[in-house]
């Protein structure tokens, strides 16, 4: 039975992707919940995130998404007497008004983003553009599916850009300096190795991007040395994987073990 049945049969799901192989190189229980869908993580900084990548790659699509707070525009539909509070956002009135607009939203299906977070990833991109990392590193297709095989684990996700014989990966980030850190933190170099095999591409970057003002951008280019060890915690994932489908999970070692 190949791995891709095995997946199906156990956990319902046919693919591994790079957020499940990165939980597979720790707790194997938060791999499992990931893999059926029970691990739901929900952040500020994520949602940003989500926002950022979209106004970047499917502008479109982003305006069709979202509807932006806008609380002047709420406080105008106010009161004067909410008008001229000294804390007016946190009068009851405010609030009545911006679960209205919440619940339109949702109507609609769209999410609501803040006027200031809108505001500073539209800013974000006008200096990928003056710098000129816009039209270059992050230049080609935009949001590439792929579901493919790397000898015979399969793998599913969406590449940022695929460009002229390079793949970029947009992230937003606390600074520029610490990013070399977040790459093994996070386990982007897995990342990395997984699209780089399944198209056939050896150069990797990421254009990095602070999110505080003035909005410090950085192009990052992936060493040799970081996409092996990408490949290294790969296969040290799809070890667990493997012990985990070959055994009874009930029966697991779930815990850390190691000399320090």
């Amino acid at each position: 039975m190949s791995m891709r049945e095995q997946l199906a049969e156990r956990l319902g799901k046919e693919h591994l992707s790079y957020s499940s192989i990165k939980y597979a190189l720790g707790d194997m229980r938060l791999w499992e919940m990931y893999m059926r869908g029970q691990l739901r993580k929900e952040s500020d900084a994520l949602r940003f995130g989500t926002l950022y990548d979209m106004l970047l790659f499917e502008r479109k699509k982003a305006m069709n998404e979202y509807t932006v707070i806008d609380t002047d525009q709420i406080l105008c539909n106010c009161s004067q007497k909410t008008q001229d509070s000294k804390s007016p956002h946190l009068t009851k009135e405010y609030k009545e008004a911006k679960s209205t607009m919440e619940a339109e939203a949702k109507t609609k299906g769209r999410t609501l983003v803040s006027g200031e977070d809108w505001k500073r990833a539209n800013e974000m991109i006008e200096r990928l553009d003056v710098c000129g990392l816009l039209n270059s590193y992050l230049k080609g297709e935009y949001q590439v599916e792929f579901n493919e095989d790397i000898d015979g684990v399969p793998v599913k996700g969406f590449l940022d850009c695929l460009g002229d014989g390079f793949i970029t990966d947009s992230k937003s980030a606390r600074s520029v300096d610490k990013f070399r850190y977040d790459v093994n933190s996070w386990s982007y170099d897995i990342q990395a190795y997984i699209y780089t095999k399944v198209f056939n591409v050896k150069d990797y970057y990421w254009v990095v991007q602070e999110k505080a003002y003035p909005f410090y951008p950085a192009l990052v280019k992936c060493s040799d040395e970081t996409l092996f060890r990408g490949e290294m915690k790969f296969h040290q994932a799809l070890e667990n994987i493997n012990n985990w489908l070959s055994s009874n999970s009930q029966t697991q070692k779930h815990y850390a073990e190691f000399t320090v």
